[in-house]
């Protein structure tokens, strides 16, 4: 029987995770000849902090325990979102090569170790070629293309770096890369901060009355970098993280499954102090993070909304569906 389904969410941009002063994005993909995948790398300016939370029961990650708030190192060099899955981390090698030869990192004698934390989605065989997943190779490419961005360059999205091959709803539908951003208000009117996300979900997006899809056969994950200018701790940078999964949900029905790797990384580029009101210390930081789950909201809805639809001789992928359609 046929189930109705809400207008799916539209491509118009809310900003943009690159409107926190210093963040740049770089992305490189690979489509045909039985390719569809690619690689996202944030980088942050030297000293950023970062943290992460990862609520799926399936992630695929690399270096999120050095993210932890009772580790040696505090700060991140860069953030690699990948498709391939756990083949894919492989691309976080080549952007700590790119780290390496320009000296990014944490000192050591001798030279310098890059924190090049990463997270992948399932797309693996999308393109009809289960061996075409992003390398080391890809990841350079990647680190490559954010180093020639200028500050506050915009961000393309949908098909697009680690949103290249990514579903929805268990596989049926087109997922893609979305960001967005939000500033808070009153006294700290300049703190800013932005979200981007790689959404494959198991999900679709979430509206009242609507019913969750039945498993399909893609594995899935969502994937969200958030920046801001605010000075945190790691310690708040993880608990940002943590608020800000409450925008996964507003934004996908299911969230957080046991085929699920869904991840949430923050970074702090520590550029701009929070006021905090003496009689509610933790008001600016209670802001802070509901603007977070706010930005990560509407990351996601970009992402779907500004996916296109894509054939490969392993399927075709339609955007979301806004019309009368079973699934």
């Amino acid at each position: 029987m046929a189930q109705q389904h809400p207008v799916p969410p539209q491509s118009t941009p809310h900003g943009s995770i690159t409107d926190v002063p210093g963040i740049r994005v770089g992305q490189a993909q690979r489509r045909g000849n039985g390719w569809l995948s690619g690689v996202t790398v944030v980088v942050p300016p030297p000293g950023t902090i970062g943290s992460v939370d990862v609520r799926g029961g399936g992630p695929g990650t690399h270096e999120t325990d050095a993210l932890d708030p009772t580790t040696l190192v505090p700060t991140v060099d860069a953030v690699v979102l990948t498709g391939g899955s756990a083949y894919g981390l492989a691309s976080a090698s080549g952007v700590q090569r790119w780290c390496e030869e320009n000296s990014r990192g944490f000192p050591v004698p001798g030279g310098v170790v890059p924190i090049v934390p990463a997270a992948a989605i399932f797309d693996l065989g999308r393109g009809g070629d289960f061996a075409a997943r992003p390398d080391a190779d890809l990841g350079y490419e990647a680190a490559l293309a954010a180093a020639a961005t200028t500050e506050g360059s915009a961000v393309e999205r949908g098909n697009v770096g680690a949103g290249t091959g990514a579903a929805i709803g268990g596989g049926r539908f087109k997922g893609g890369l979305g960001t967005a951003s939000l500033k808070l208000s009153g006294a700290n009117a300049g703190i800013v901060v932005g979200a981007l996300a790689v959404v494959n979900a198991a999900g679709i997006p979430w509206r009242p009355g609507i019913q969750a899809p039945t498993p399909g056969e893609g594995l899935n994950t969502t994937l969200v970098v958030l920046a801001t200018n605010a000075v945190l701790t790691v310690a708040e940078a993880k608990r940002t993280s943590t608020a800000a999964h409450a925008g996964m949900a507003r934004a996908l029905n299911p969230v957080h499954t046991l085929a699920d790797g869904d991840t949430i990384f923050t970074l702090s580029t520590g550029a701009e102090n929070l006021v905090r009101d003496p009689k509610m210390p933790v008001g600016a930081m209670i802001e802070l993070q509901s603007a977070a789950a706010e930005a990560v909201r509407l990351a996601i809805e970009d992402g779907i909304g500004a996916a296109t639809a894509v054939s490969t001789p392993a399927g075709s992928w339609l955007p979301f569906p806004g019309v009368e359609e079973s699934i």
